[in-house]
């Protein structure tokens, strides 16, 4: 089996792959740990066989991680980000800076697509850009909607939207205080999505692919003006595109792969574009 970890700083997300048929035999998630319990946090390692690993965690979170890991498991990879990988130029001046979520969504994205907006939304949401030949255009960084809840001190961060929820319900305006902030953070961060990912296209003059990950993705996809897809795996994704270790990923195929729709026209983009900045 292989053991994939996404480690977050708040939540970190594990799932259990088979090396032969390449299918996902369980997944799990669990608050990030300064010290891991396999059997309890994650699975037991005796059936692990190699450990692939994205982390944003403080580096004695992974490095305390890698080291028990090691003592078990004989392959561990850890993903970094890099200058330059899989085709795709980091466009971040200090390229080591990137988050590597961010960075193996970018890559998995590009492998998918050729060319992608890529939009994470955790405990923050991320916005990253890759053009068609690969370039990395850098991203946007802002606070997730539960941190936005957080920050308002008003008593609603554990009651989520609801991710069935019809956008036009979100958008109407709150009759109770949950209900207030809910729509408010709603307004707030797919208005950023969708402005920010208009007036990128607009600029560089080319029409992507738009990809959401992340726990809220569904929430925020409920606002998203133009044909998206939902990629839950894009992080795991961009580990198998890195460290491909079953003959599937070896050929490309990566998990969860999702059906992407045809993106927007440049021009319709424009013309909504145009028509926003007028209100």
């Amino acid at each position: 089996m292989i053991l994939d970890l996404d480690i977050g700083n708040t939540l970190s997300k594990w799932r259990l792959k088979d090396v032969v048929s390449s299918e996902i035999r369980s997944r799990g998630a669990v608050w990030t740990r300064e010290e891991w319990r396999p059997g309890a946090d994650i699975p037991d390692l005796d059936v692990v066989t190699a450990v692939r690993i994205s982390s944003v965690a403080r580096r004695a979170v992974l490095d305390d991680t890698v080291a028990l890991l090691r003592r078990q498991v004989g392959a561990v990879h850890v993903a970094r980000s890099s200058r330059e990988m899989l085709g795709v130029v980091n466009g971040y001046e200090e390229p080591g800076r990137l988050g590597v979520d961010r960075w193996m969504g970018v890559l998995a994205g590009y492998q998918l697509t050729g060319g992608c907006c890529s939009v994470d939304c955790g405990s923050a949401v991320t916005i990253d850009f890759v053009l068609p030949g690969g370039r990395h255009l850098g991203g946007y960084i802002m606070p997730g909607l539960r941190l936005m809840k957080e920050s308002l001190q008003l008593g609603t961060r554990n009651v989520a939207i609801d991710p069935d929820s019809e956008a036009d319900e979100l958008l109407a305006p709150g009759k109770n205080t949950v209900e207030a902030v809910n729509h408010g953070i709603f307004m707030a961060t797919v208005s950023a999505v969708n402005r920010l990912y208009f007036e990128v296209c607009d600029r560089e003059g080319v029409s992507l692919p738009l990809l959401l990950t992340g726990g809220d993705a569904r929430v925020v996809s409920r606002g998203i003006r133009v044909p998206h897809a939902l990629w839950p795996d894009m992080v795991y994704a961009g580990l198998e595109a890195c460290f491909p270790l079953t003959a599937a990923e070896r050929a490309g195929r990566m998990s969860g792969s999702p059906h992407v729709p045809d993106a927007v026209e440049l021009e319709k983009i424009r013309i909504g574009l145009a028509f926003s900045m007028l209100l």
